[in-house]
This record gives structure tokens, C-alpha cells and sequence, in this order.
């Protein structure tokens, strides 16, 4: 993991091959969408039926880097061989707030992690006229406000519908210390404009790209996350 070079609090997977080698499967529009379902090692040609799909790798990996971002207390135990060993407990309790519907696509990940978490929901939508996130919907554990939150949505475009999402924790009690944005693919434009408005929430994501297009996709981007996640669209 490193820290990016140009945004505090903005937190990169380490870009190995074997990332790489995943993004390249979920990138590619000639391959099937069935296909992406199937894990591969470490390169597209080592396709097999295991349990964990190429989206579900990389997303855990997205989680389990979020988890490291908590804070911890030092504990002492005593091992089977009654030897005393020291390491850390976590402070606190989180819960996980998917933005519907592409944030969906990482509460599997999340569970495997924490398999008791809460996970609450927030729908966000544009306005047809003013082409503005509008909130439409929320369900989110009561004592969110006492908790860490995971905030979910797997890309990053402009950051609207991430900063609404923010804006709603906020006015739900949360500091923005006390949120973590897991994210798959970043634009740096969205990482400006989120990091603009709340330089102390820390975003983790997979990879940033180039940019956006003339229509404010991420490119090269791999199309609708959700759609691809969920089967919805060939």
C-alpha cells in the first residue's frame, strides 16, 4: 500500500502483477462477462472453477487494506505453547455503508473480512434537471455516529455521488476521521474533488486512472461496475 503523492489520505494497493492481472481480466471488453466470474491466479490463461470470482479478489483486498486504517490498542496473550505474545486489539466497532446499487457489489467482501458487520444503505440518484446527486433513500444503524464507518462505491468518477454519501454521515453525527471510502477505481479528478471537501476521510482504492472522458467516465475505466458485478447487462 502506498499513500498517494499528491492527496493526503488517499491510499493505493500496491500495484503487483498479480493486481494487474486481475484488472486485465475485468478490463477486457472481448472477454465473456461469465468469464469474469472465475478466478485466476496470476494471468488470464489460468481460468478454473475456484470459489472467489477476479471482482471478489480484488475487492477483499480493497477491504482488508480499509481494516488496516482502524485504530488499534496494544494486547498481550498467552499462545499453546504458554508463551506470551504481544500484538493489538481494535479499538471501537464499525459498520459498512454501501451506495446503492455498484456499492452492493462489496458487502460480500466485507463480510468475509467481519462477518457480524452491520451494513447500512444510501441511494443516491441525479436530478434530471440540475444534474445533481439528490439523496433518495437511507438506512443506516442508529448508533452510526459511535462507529467507523466503510463507505462503499467501487468507482470514482467525479465524486458527487461519493460526497453526497459523506455529506448524509456527517449529518448523522460521524467525523470525517471516522470514515474510510473503499473504492476499486479512482479518477483523479474524484480524488481531487472529495479530497477538496474532506481532506481527513480516507480513501483506499485498487487503482487510479487517467481520467475522465468527454462524458465524465473513468478511462480506460471497464464500463458500469454493477452491471458487470451483478450479470445485468452482456
Amino acid at each position: 500500500m502506498s499513500a498517494s503523492d499528491n492527496h493526503k489520505n488517499v491510499y493505493v494497493l500496491n500495484q503487483t502483477n498479480q493486481l494487474k492481472g486481475l484488472f486485465t481480466i475485468i478490463r477486457d471488453r472481448t472477454k465473456p462477462r461469465v468469464s469474469i466470474y472465475l478466478d485466476a491466479e496470476l494471468s488470464s490463461d489460468t481460468y478454473s472453477g475456484n470459489d472467489y470470482a477476479v471482482n471478489d479478489t480484488i475487492i477483499r483486498l480493497i477491504v482488508e487494506e480499509g481494516l488496516n486504517h482502524l485504530p488499534v490498542s496494544p494486547a498481550q496473550v498467552t499462545t499453546a505453547q504458554n508463551v506470551k505474545f504481544d500484538g493489538v486489539v481494535f479499538d471501537g466497532r464499525i459498520c459498512g455503508v454501501s451506495i446503492m446499487r455498484a456499492g452492493e457489489s462489496m458487502e460480500q467482501g466485507l463480510r468475509d473480512c467481519c462477518r457480524s458487520v452491520r451494513i447500512g444503505k444510501i441511494l443516491i440518484q441525479r436530478d434530471e434537471e440540475s444534474q445533481e446527486p439528490v439523496l433518495h433513500y437511507k438506512k443506516l444503524p442508529e448508533d452510526i455516529a459511535d462507529r467507523y464507518v466503510l463507505l462503499l462505491d467501487p468507482m470514482l468518477a467525479t465524486g458527487g455521488s461519493a460526497m453526497c454519501a459523506m455529506d448524509v454521515l456527517i449529518g448523522m453525527g460521524c467525523k470525517q476521521e471516522q470514515i474510510i471510502f473503499l473504492n476499486v477505481i479512482a479518477s483523479p479528478e474524484g480524488l481531487y474533488n472529495v479530497h477538496q471537501r474532506f481532506p481527513k476521510i480516507r480513501i483506499v482504492t485498487a487503482v487510479v486512472d487517467e481520467g475522465l472522458d468527454s462524458k465524465g467516465y473513468i478511462t480506460p475505466g471497464l464500463g458500469d461496475f454493477g452491471d458487470i458485478y451483478f450479470g445485468t447487462k452482456a
